[in-house]
């Protein structure tokens, strides 16, 4: 059935200030299978979540020892009595502390309460967060901002969910332009919905109901925030456009010297000036590959305009490797020393005999277009 992407949910969040939406176990799998090598020997913290019902909790406990994790803490606003929609009078929040003992198993949990509610701003839950090396959870959407400003200002490592219209926050996009927080791997479409409860009205064509009887929405306008990197972040976009002999596909600005460009993938090679793109290019955005300059505004302030009119929000990026000719194999010819590589070799991992002669974002690159062009492993590629 096909998606139908929709803001209603989350705007109910917002107004309501209710922000209930949990996160699926398989949504939790689907990312941080990307990030394992991050977690050895460190202290991870989920500050708005039940360790007796919290997926996030669940995915950690049962990859502890795989993951190397040296020590588990989750906090709770307020007790939910172990009903994640429960409106009890309870008003103090609690934490809980794992550290891979046997005791401590899911459901022989006892939790240490505190003298507060448990907020993740409340002093009981910052000074857990100072313990912490990285934190891991849901946030309050409500919060996004004030949330994402405590874990800068207390320079944490992250992996968290949020709304897409995060990204148009002058505060997160900062961080992502000055190289301090990214897109993660999973976005829109590859969130595939949260647990609500009873009140919610289930909007969407995916709405549903699971076997276990949990309510999901899909709003498909989610995305993780994070600042752990990973080998995707490095992949380069592959251009095939080109600018010079169709400038009349890129209209230039009214208000700012620079070109349009509707969709990611039409990102002309050989352009060297400034390029609006859409901001989902942000979950394709290579540091290494691009820089980005501004958000939506053109230099009299306004947004950016064409003809007197304005498109959706752009983000204003410059590419820092022109090419004079699309990707394909004559671009690798061109960017790496000339050798005839067996590919059989590469299939079997053994690069260290040609690393004297690719660099490793080489290798990245060559390995992201041979899926884009189809390519198989077997012979010889001479480049």
């Amino acid at each position: 059935m096909a998606r139908k992407a929709t803001n209603k949910l989350l705007q109910k969040a917002k107004k309501s200030k209710s922000d209930e939406f949990y996160t699926q176990l398989c949504d939790i799998e689907s990312e941080l299978q990307h990030y394992k090598k991050h977690f050895k020997d460190k202290v991870v913290f989920y500050n708005c979540d039940d360790p007796r019902i919290s997926n996030f909790f669940k995915y950690f406990v049962d990859n502890f020892d795989d993951l190397g994790i040296r020590k588990i803490l989750t906090s709770c606003y307020r007790e939910q009595a172990g009903d994640l929609f429960s409106n009890g009078s309870e008003e103090s929040g609690f934490f809980f502390e794992y550290k891979g003992t046997e005791a401590e198993k899911r459901n022989q949990i006892d939790v240490n309460y505190f003298k507060g509610d448990g907020d993740f701003r409340s002093a009981e839950s910052i000074e857990l967060l100072k313990q912490s090396d990285i934190v891991v959870t849901n946030p309050p959407f409500s919060l996004f901002r004030e949330y994402v400003e405590q874990l800068v200002k207390h320079d944490k490592k992250f992996l968290i969910i949020g709304n897409v219209n995060a990204i148009t926050y002058k505060e997160i996009f900062k961080l992502i332009k000055e190289n301090k927080a990214w897109l993660g791997i999973n976005l829109g479409r590859g969130v595939s919905g949260f647990i609500v409860p009873e009140h919610y009205e289930l909007y969407g064509t995916e709405a549903r109901i699971d076997d276990l009887g949990n309510r999901i929405v899909s709003p498909n306008n989610c995305l993780w925030l994070t600042n752990l990197d990973t080998s995707k972040r490095h992949e380069d976009i592959i251009l095939t456009k080109k600018y010079f002999g169709n400038e009349n596909d890129y209209p230039k600005y009214d208000n700012y010297d620079g070109i349009n460009v509707n969709k990611t993938k039409d990102i002309p090679f050989d352009y060297k000036g400034a390029m609006g793109v859409p901001i989902t290019f942000l979950h394709k955005f290579n540091p290494d590959q691009f820089e980005i300059i501004k958000f939506r505004k053109g230099d009299d302030g306004k947004d950016l305009a064409i003809n007197g009119k304005c498109p959706y929000f752009r983000i204003l990026v410059k590419n820092k490797r022109l090419q004079t000719e699309p990707d394909g194999k004559k671009c690798i010819t061109r960017r790496c020393t000339r050798t005839a590589i067996p590919l059989r070799s590469i299939a079997a991992g053994e690069l260290g005999r040609y690393n004297g002669v690719w660099r490793p974002e080489d290798w990245n690159y060559f390995e992201v277009l041979r899926k884009k062009l189809g390519w198989n492993y077997g012979g010889e590629l001479n480049v």
